[in-house]
């Protein structure tokens, strides 16, 4: 069972991103304040639930937080400021989006740097310890996977329906064949055929 949070006396959200590894999308990024006394037996890591699960529990966490918020960096300002500074800033924003404002932030991840004069603690693999983040995850996923479905219909042949904009070899292939589209990060095709991102298979 996860614990709901780090500060039990305080105000805490929950922060986490989606989407730092794809080849194309938005970044995504949600914060989430949970009740006193939440729990649910499905929560845990959004990466190790299934679709189902994850959606069932989207549902759950947005009519029981006290407060939640999601927010998407899109792929043309990962390009200006890299997905690192883009992963933190959508956490920002989705903090500063937030109706209720939390007296702590507890970031998945080994570090954050934001604009925001709130105090917090990074927590590596935090969103299979704490339910904040656990939940800020789930949001965070599985709204991207639902804008990344949404893109497939105006590009299907990438396939995001299925890899969500990931590194698949299906995507890689699309990508060799067709090129990239408007939603796909540049900065991370850097050079044409690029095997670190690429592979050998598709040359």
């Amino acid at each position: 069972m996860l614990e709901r949070c780090l500060h039990e006396e305080l105000l805490e959200a929950g922060c986490d991103e989606a989407g730092r590894g794809c080849l194309a999308g938005p970044v995504f990024a949600a914060a989430v304040i949970l009740p006193v006394g939440f729990s649910h037996p499905l929560l845990n890591d959004s990466k190790q639930m299934s679709e189902k699960n994850r959606n069932l529990l989207r549902e759950v966490i947005e009519r029981e937080a006290v407060a939640w918020a999601v927010q998407a960096v899109s792929a043309e300002r990962i390009d200006r400021i890299n997905i690192l500074n883009a992963s933190f800033e959508g956490m920002t924003l989705a903090v500063e989006s937030l109706a209720v404002r939390p007296e702590f932030l507890l970031i998945d991840g080994n570090r954050f740097r934001t604009t925001l004069d709130i105090p917090y603690c990074c927590i590596v693999g935090g969103d299979a310890r704490y339910a904040n983040i656990a939940a800020a995850s789930v949001l965070a996923k599985t709204h991207r996977d639902e804008l990344m479905c949404r893109l497939a219909e105006e590009y299907p042949q990438y396939g995001w329906e299925r890899n969500k904009g990931y590194p698949t070899r299906e995507h890689r292939l699309a990508v060799a064949r067709y090129g990239l589209t408007p939603y796909h990060r540049v900065s991370f095709h850097s050079e044409a055929g690029q095997l670190s991102l690429f592979g050998r298979d598709i040359l």
